[in-house]
């Protein structure tokens, strides 16, 4: 049986429902592991916020934090993969969009990210090691 996306993804990734405030993402956003935050709607993937997200469409734009909605200004995803495509197909998807992260969906339900470096990992822990006569 194959692996697929939904064996080698990040379940739960930080997320927040589109009624949540700017503010609310800036702080999320001040913890150095968290790269972006996944917007969703009743569980629905709506978008990504970033730092740069939040500097231009708040900061810049002389918005209120507190006022603005994360689901009026988190930007649509790029790309976004199926939990049931197969990882070698992921591995190449990534590679050829040179994507670092992608959101992994069920039905338009957000389930999950991929990692390109977990990916890699994964994909290497399940190549069988060299032969004695290769190495």
């Amino acid at each position: 049986m194959s692996q697929t996306v939904r064996d080698a993804m990040i379940p739960e990734p930080q997320t927040l429902e589109a009624g949540a405030s700017a503010q609310e993402a800036g702080e999320h956003l001040t913890q150095p592991e968290v790269r972006a935050v996944y917007v969703c709607d009743d569980g629905h993937f709506v978008g990504v916020l970033t730092r740069k997200t939040l500097v231009r469409e708040v900061v810049a734009a002389g918005r209120d934090p507190r006022e603005t909605k994360v689901g009026e200004i988190a930007e649509p995803a790029r790309w976004t993969l199926d939990s049931g495509v197969p990882l070698d197909e992921a591995f190449q998807f990534l590679e050829e969009h040179d994507a670092e992260r992608v959101p992994v969906v069920d039905d338009g339900k957000l389930v999950g990210v991929l990692s390109r470096s977990v990916l890699q990992r994964r994909l290497a822990e399940d190549e069988p090691p060299p032969s004695l006569d290769e190495a």
